[in-house]
């Protein structure tokens, strides 16, 4: 294979990525996080996406560098950067305009830049690609190209890895979307979709992780009105799943990079064009107020168990936004904290998947570093996340970390007998 090929951003998505990329082309993986260049390079993975093995395998073939000068004889740049959101729910689209500033610097006629990150449709060429013209001097379409295939990483899945996803692909002219397909189509074994347009591609990608968010809010809402009703959600869930077209998904906190965020991209351009998205902005409160709810939940357990609310100790099971995974961004986690600590709460977090180191950085909680301690005596226990090693606990591990009776909240339904079940 002639392409040498640049991926910018080594986090949860650019670095399976570059490590497929690099089995059959040379690659050069950039991150301008220096330390993470310099842990990679000593074969460890913090995000656990790949193991040792996977990144010795690819040592010969991944460059890895923090310099954006070793990247200028690539032919082909894959941007994998983060797409935030602001305090006001905006999209933050300075991490891609960084992105294509960098690209810019040593972009040469003929080359490609790929973009993988999730946004609203027109962002490639509406933002990020004046600001590659302006900065390289070439022009779109004449001097150089671009290509959107929207990332489908799922965070700590072992199983639907970057290969095995079927991915979606665009291009800027006929000829670049054939090129940019086939590149995809010759590491991705699920094969690929060639999308008609770049605007069509980044549509599909938003439209995903929006339909997610709404199917769940729905769910959730069931949850509030059952809960309401004494009847337990989840078994209404398994009882209306035996119908063939039911789709099955369980109530819960809805963070991590995505499902959380991407809906407030296509909601901002819809007001830009002047259409209110009121289902989708409805689904966005209902999730985002889950958190808020379990909280409310706990207090009102505690007090049926005689519990003095002020100075009382709950410990919280998992800080990671999913199971078995280190990723804490926009975990919902820190929604339960934040309320508990509205109530004078002292709140303890034991999450074994975590980097402790990063948990430490945090003044709103304690770090609980064994959950059996004798002396726990925790008054409430919230199993907020379900990793492996939380499914093993029994009635006797909770009553060991509790002062009385254990008062066990259960988000995730992995407790044989909690005091209250999401």
């Amino acid at each position: 294979m002639n392409d040498k090929i640049c991926v910018l951003g080594l986090g949860y998505v650019g670095l399976p990525l570059a490590a497929a990329f690099a089995e059959q082309y040379q690659v050069v993986g950039f991150d301008i996080n220096q330390t993470r260049v310099d842990q990679l390079k000593q074969g460890q993975d913090v995000t656990g996406e790949l193991s040792d093995d996977e990144l010795a395998n690819v040592a010969g073939r991944l460059q890895l560098t923090a310099s954006i000068e070793d990247t200028a004889d690539c032919n082909i740049y894959i941007i994998t950067v983060p797409t935030p959101i602001d305090s006001a729910n905006r999209p933050d689209l300075r991490p891609l305009v960084s992105a294509s500033e960098l690209v810019a610097q040593t972009l040469k006629r003929g080359d490609i830049v790929i973009y993988e990150s999730t946004v609203y449709p027109g962002v490639t060429e509406e933002v990020c690609i004046p600001v590659v013209e302006t900065n390289s001097g070439l022009v779109y379409n004449q001097d150089f190209y671009a290509g959107y295939s929207p990332e489908r990483i799922n965070p700590g899945d072992k199983q639907n890895t970057f290969k095995t996803i079927k991915k979606v692909t665009a291009g800027s002219t006929p000829e670049i979307a054939q090129r940019v397909d086939a590149l995809y189509a010759s590491v991705v074994t699920a094969g690929t979709h060639l999308a008609s347009s770049i605007r069509v591609a980044e549509a599909a990608k938003v439209v995903e992780n929006t339909q997610r968010d709404v199917n769940i809010a729905l769910i959730n809402e069931l949850a509030l009105i059952f809960n309401q009703m004494g009847i337990d959600t989840r078994e209404v869930i398994e009882a209306a799943a035996t119908k063939w077209n039911f789709i099955k998904l369980f109530p819960g906190l809805v963070g991590g990079h995505c499902i959380g965020v991407d809906p407030y991209y296509l909601t901002f351009k819809a007001e830009e064009l002047g259409y209110k998205p009121n289902l989708i902005l409805a689904s966005r409160q209902i999730n985002n107020g889950m958190g808020k709810y379990v909280a409310e939940q706990t207090i009102k357990k505690m007090i049926e168990n005689d519990a003095r609310i002020k100075g009382s100790r709950v410990l919280i099971l998992g800080y990671a936004f999913k199971e078995n995974c280190p990723d804490t961004r926009n975990t919902k986690v820190v929604d339960i904290i934040d309320e508990l600590n509205q109530y004078g709460v002292r709140v303890d977090v034991f999450d074994p998947v975590v980097d402790q180191q990063e948990l430490a950085k945090h003044d709103d909680f304690n770090v609980c570093g064994d959950p059996f301690a004798e002396s726990s005596g925790y008054d409430a226990v919230v199993v907020a996340v379900a990793h492996q090693a939380f499914t093993q606990y029994t009635q006797a591990d909770y009553q060991r970390m509790s002062a009385t009776t254990p008062v066990v909240m259960d988000v995730k339904g992995i407790v044989e007998a909690p005091s209250w079940r999401l």
